[in-house]
């Protein structure tokens, strides 16, 4: 550009300054030719008249009204742009003419249907009106041939449908996809249908569930075709000589997407490689979908490919922060390093001398966005404080920095590296609250009586802490349980020094956990589940590189921060309510459908304990009963359940919803009738969001104007969606990843002669051909199959081993019994067996875990026995080591690059990133 100015500074201007309201009574067409004019017009002038700039368009009357308004912006038809600006391309204009009697003719037939099995576009149209079809998105099973039309609320007109729709078999989807929104036109109720309810994919019975709605696709309104990953399958027969494209048909790696015929001169170098392709359209006389490839990830079952499958698969477009965005960034390096402003000091609340500060979080923590306070004040009073990273005091609403956080919209992690949300120098540096240095803060400090721990007053408001001490979670609950500890901070004082500090931290400590217990207590009575997940946490070393899977061993300290959180996320919520009733984002959690506790209510039964489900309350209570002294795993499995079964939380904006509508900005887990996410800014930019409505509102009790202006509900609304998208994606991301790197741990491993292939596992369902089983050693939850494919079944021996032999499954509520010529074997909820780990590949697909059981007994197995991590201790490093390994042989570089290692991002951007990200800033306002 002639300015100087960069590709995004560009692009920004003319987001900013091009945008055209839609004119009452303006036609969708009228209003899109004017914008591109306008785009047209300012890129023109933002080109200093050097560059003319060409608008074509087929619109004869846009012609006529724009054609003379701006000199060096010519707006002519495509037939005039081909015959008088290029007329050598005599082939160009041939094919354009071609094109147009084409479509004429097409739509000249009156025929407005994609293919002959769907209705006419204005039948499709008044039969939705009418009631006669049923308008909703299509969820296809990965494990069977049957899909869901989950409907949008609309009513059939003989019933009130506004639930699911089956419709089974490939035939009565016609040619709809997973994620489609689709029209399905229902069956006689004679041929309505029950789900197929089999234990999981591969062998065993099938059995349906009680009849649902069914119907079949006739019409699709809105197609979700997105980037997929496929594998190019290996060449059978002899291979072609021909120059001239060959058309495969890929193999996606999503089960539930058909086979797409993919045409490349490429096609045999690609066998057995992933590659990201996109589809253009799917033919009526053509059983798959044609599309073209847009990047090549790598050789299936490799590492780096299959990681950077599951960010595709789930949506997730990252590169790294371009060098327009880190300017922003305040400089902070050993020969300059970043200061307290002394004018930002005097703006804001010092607690750098008054208070002590300290920040308890994982282990090797480096993105640190909360600290505690607590102290005791005259008149029988408590100060509690809630510190947070003030994140948005360096991320103007706005700017560069500020629209990638937004389209990020989370930190993304993964099993062996993360994607951060913000640059380094604010994620590690600025925004961490670390011990020892000044830092920007945004704080919540209530007075609470010291004995009824009621709150006396609250305050809001931008201070500057210092953090003395940086403790991680076990080093807190040894000093909470008067164990030696070594703690880094005190490490250079004297013996009397370091006792007294060493005394001050550890009777704060206890308050604090006084308090947290106090508040859990308060929640408790109101109804606050305590939920169970199967959490594996990753321990990472000094340079940043995983060293272990550890499932989370639940200490108290993780209840007194999580209680601190939870409490001042619930004030912030209500504080930023009061102020803007109809424009505050805020976090709901519904209550979940009575009928998805049906596992939890039945397994409980089988060990004698009742369930009550009718509201939070009871279900709390009723799971605290479920205790087994025997067996602690009883009530840890249970709450998994009840965790399985919860819907899930998502952003709002106050202003969508009726707010007499209590139950609709309830929090059902936590019971809590107002709540926000304040406390993690660094990591997600719902947090940043609120942090900014509360300064307005800060703002406003003072009687100044706010700093910017605020989103409108509309606005909102709409960024809060964006954000439960991406954080649906993240999770899923997070899930897979751990997946893939226990898949790659045990593939390396010979499951019948490796100890740590052989662990404990208990029964936790029962299903018709087999049971599903959780393993605690190494939090896996599949299933395991009693009869397979040749209609044999597990036959236990009298030392409880097991093998194959002919026989039957006869299947009860609460157990399932596996009769053979050897005698019959029972197999009862909470059993504890002995299962063997091995890997299920593929190559088309992700691999999956493979449990089989090899004795009806308990493990005997010191790692079952101790439930450490022995087994995964060096999981994910053995695995990054046997993948640059074998790069390495490959004479590929293995090692990762110092940007790859620091910022866990790719050192440079390509081109299919950045049109990714030109795409998403385009869909934006």
């Amino acid at each position: 550009h002639p300015d100087g100015l960069p590709g995004g500074a560009a692009q920004q201007g003319t987001q900013e300054y091009c945008y055209c309201s839609r004119e009452k009574g303006e036609s969708l067409e009228k209003w899109q030719t004017r914008s591109v004019y306008a785009a047209a017009a300012w890129y023109y002038n933002h080109l200093a008249g050097v560059i003319s700039v060409v608008m074509i368009t087929e619109d004869q009357e846009a012609v006529a009204q724009y054609c003379n308004l701006t000199a060096g912006v010519y707006v002519i038809t495509v037939q005039d742009f081909l015959q008088n600006f290029w007329p050598e391309l005599r082939a160009v204009r041939e094919l354009y003419a071609s094109v147009c009697q084409a479509l004429q003719e097409k739509a000249s037939e009156g025929s407005q249907r994609e293919y002959a099995e769907h209705v006419h576009a204005k039948v499709l149209e008044a039969g939705i009106k009418s009631g006669r079809y049923l308008q909703g998105t299509v969820k296809i099973s990965k494990h069977h041939s049957e899909a869901v039309v989950t409907t949008d609320g609309s009513s059939h007109k003989d019933a009130d449908l506004s639930g699911s729709v089956l419709v089974c078999g490939i035939k009565n989807r016609n040619r709809a996809t997973h994620g489609d929104v689709v029209a399905v036109e229902l069956l006689p109720r004679g041929e309505w249908r029950g789900r197929v309810a089999a234990l999981a994919e591969g062998p065993g019975e099938e059995s349906e569930s009680r009849a649902m709605p069914t119907g079949r696709v006739v019409g699709i309104l809105q197609r979700n075709w997105r980037d997929y990953v496929v594998t190019f399958p290996p060449r059978e027969g002899p291979q072609s000589q021909g120059r001239g494209p060959k058309h495969v048909l890929t193999v996606p790696w999503d089960r539930r997407i058909p086979k797409i015929r993919v045409g490349t001169q490429q096609a045999d170098a690609l066998q057995g490689h992933r590659v990201v392709v996109r589809i253009d359209s799917w033919e009526s006389t053509s059983q798959y979908p044609n599309g073209h490839m847009v990047r090549v990830l790598g050789r299936a079952g490799e590492l780096e490919t299959e990681i950077q499958t599951v960010l595709v698969e789930n949506g997730i477009h990252l590169s790294p922060f371009s060098d327009a965005q880190l300017r922003e960034m305040p400089v902070s390096s050993p020969e300059r390093p970043w200061r307290v402003d002394p004018d930002q000091a005097a703006a804001r609340r010092d607690l750098r001398e008054s208070h002590l500060v300290f920040s308890i979080d994982p282990r090797g923590c480096e993105d640190v966005d909360d600290a505690l306070s607590v102290r005791r004040l005259d008149g029988g009073l408590l100060e509690l404080g809630v510190h947070i990273a003030d994140v948005t005091h360096f991320v103007k609403e706005g700017s560069l920095t500020d629209v990638e956080a937004r389209l990020r919209a989370t930190t993304y992690y993964l099993a062996d590296r993360r994607y951060d949300m913000l640059p380094p120098v604010l994620s590690s540096d600025l925004c961490s609250l670390l011990g020892g240095v000044g830092r920007y803060a945004m704080s919540v400090m209530w007075q609470l009586d010291a004995h009824t721990l009621a709150v006396k007053d609250v305050w809001f408001g931008r201070t500057v802490i210092r953090s003395s001490y940086q403790l991680h979670y076990e080093l807190a609950q040894a000093l909470l349980n008067g164990e030696q500890a070594e703690v880094p901070e005190l490490a250079g004082l004297g013996p009397e020094e370091r006792d007294a500090r060493l005394a001050k931290l550890t009777q704060a400590l206890e308050m604090l956990t006084q308090v947290a217990r106090r508040l859990r207590a308060h929640r408790d009575r109101g109804g606050a589940l305590e939920l169970e997940g199967v959490e594996v946490r990753a321990q990472l070393d000094k340079d940043k590189n995983i060293t272990a899977l550890v499932p989370r061993q639940p200490l108290e300290v993780h209840e007194t921060v999580a209680e601190c959180m939870i409490h001042a996320n619930h004030w912030v919520a209500r504080r930023i309510q009061e102020a803007f009733p109809h424009q505050a984002l805020l976090r709901r959690h519904p209550p979940p459908r009575q009928e998805v506790f049906g596992q939890l209510v039945d397994s409980a039964a089988a060990k004698g304990f009742a369930i009550t489900t009718r509201s939070n309350k009871e279900l709390a209570e009723s799971l605290d009963r479920a205790v087994d002294p025997q067996d602690a795993l009883v009530n840890r499995l249970l709450r998994m359940m009840a965790t399985s079964a919860m819907s899930q939380a998502l952003y709002f904006s106050t202003g969508a919803q009726d707010q007499a509508q209590d139950q609709y900005q309830y929090h059902y887990g936590l019971a809590l009738e107002k709540y926000t996410h304040f406390t993690s800014p660094i990591r997600r930019y719902a947090d940043m969001v609120v942090h900014r409505l509360l300064a307005a509102a800060i703002s406003l009790e003072k009687g100044e104007e706010p700093g910017g202006a605020l989103a409108s509900n509309r606005e909102l609304e709409e960024l809060a969606q964006h954000i439960n998208q991406k954080n649906r994606a993240a999770d899923t991301a997070q899930k897979l990843s751990t997946v893939l790197f226990q898949c790659l741990y045990f593939k390396e491993q010979d499951p019948q002669t490796d100890p740590r292939c052989t662990a404990d596992a208990v029964i936790y369902s029962i299903k018709n051909d087999g049971v599903l089983v959780f393993v605690p050693e190494y939090g896996v939850k599949g299933p395991v199959y009693l009869k397979n494919r040749d209609g044999q079944v597990v036959s236990v021996g009298a030392d409880g081993a097991c093998e194959w032999r002919s026989g039957s499954i006869q299947k009860h509520w609460d157990h399932i019994v596996s009769s053979s010529g050897g005698g019959s074997a029972t197999f009862r909820l909470f059993d504890h067996i002995t299962v063997r780990i091995s890997v299920q590949s593929s190559p088309f697909h992700a691999d999956c875990l493979k449990l089989e059981v090899v004795n009806n007994q308990k493990h005997r197995g010191s790692a079952a026995q101790q439930l450490q991590p022995q087994g995964r201790q060096q999981l994910v490093q053995e695995v990054v080591r046997l993948a640059e390994e074998a790069q390495e042989r490959a004479g590929r570089p293995a090692k990762l690059s110092r940007e790859e290692r620091e910022f866990s991002q790719s050192r440079s951007p390509n081109l299919y990133s950045l049109l990714e990200e030109v795409r998403e800033l385009a869909l934006m306002d």
